[in-house]
């Protein structure tokens, strides 16, 4: 099972699952202080940058539904918190991998929280919020077999504060068997604009929280207009040219839920 500690600025840190333990609770927050909000302005300056921040839960299977709605009603008021730009939690919708020459991962997960920072210290704000801490102590951790955490900076993209319900989000985690081919993997990556229908936004870089990442070094976030748009693309797209690149792929797809 994991066991939490507390080694990184930049939220929840875990070491590798073992039997004999359980998920820890007792979650602490940073050794150092976040920046103060007069150090971390709302408006992005030209030297900052957007952070785009995934969490895969992944639910201990028999838990009580009623726990689970719990978790989501509660992580889902992670919004309100004032650095937060944009914030969705929910089930993760799997596809079946048609595509038998990408190496995609056996990793699965349940659930799927993406949030937007104007910067990475925003991120750290939020993550040391006792809102925050509160919602993963009380009602994350209890019921997880494992998290896998992703960040990364957005560049100069802008996603739209609040995605609209039903909004469809693809997302994509690569683990590269050599790093130097980042750019050329970027360009495919970037291509899947061009490429297919209904997509409305396109975000992807490099992550900057490797300690939690299990070895997925590159991420991307596709953004569909809707369910049925995002259903007919697969999830090999833009992948197939850089196939040989590619050493695990997970691609995993969320809907804002409908309020």
């Amino acid at each position: 099972m994991l066991s939490l500690r507390t080694c990184s600025p930049l939220s929840l840190t875990f070491s590798p699952f073992k039997q004999a333990k359980k998920l820890s609770t007792s979650f602490k927050p940073y050794h150092q202080s976040p920046p103060s909000r007069s150090q971390s302005s709302i408006k992005m300056s030209s030297t900052s940058q957007g952070v785009e921040h995934i969490v895969l839960f992944k639910v201990k299977e028999n838990t009580e539904s009623s726990k689970v709605n719990t978790m989501i009603n509660e992580l889902q008021t992670l919004v309100t918190i004032e650095q937060v730009r944009h914030l969705t939690f929910g089930p993760i919708h799997n596809k079946e991998h048609t595509t038998s020459t990408i190496p995609f991962s056996d990793l699965r997960y349940t659930h799927l929280l993406h949030s937007r920072y104007d910067s990475k210290e925003d991120l750290q704000i939020y993550n040391a919020h006792p809102t925050h801490l509160n919602g993963v102590r009380n009602f994350a951790l209890p019921i997880l077999d494992d998290l896998l955490v992703v960040d990364w900076f957005a560049g100069e993209v802008a996603l739209p504060p609040h995605p609209s319900p039903g909004t469809a989000f693809r997302v994509s985690f690569l683990k590269l068997k050599d790093g130097e081919v980042k750019d050329e993997v970027f360009r495919a990556i970037q291509g899947i604009k061009e490429s297919v229908g209904g997509v409305s936004y396109v975000s992807y870089g490099e992550n900057i929280s490797p300690e939690r990442a299990k070895g997925f070094s590159i991420a991307s976030l596709v953004v569909f207009s809707g369910r049925e748009e995002l259903d007919h693309v697969d999830p090999s797209e833009g992948l197939i040219k850089v196939k040989e690149h590619l050493e695990s792929v997970l691609v995993v797809d969320h809907v804002v839920p409908l309020k």
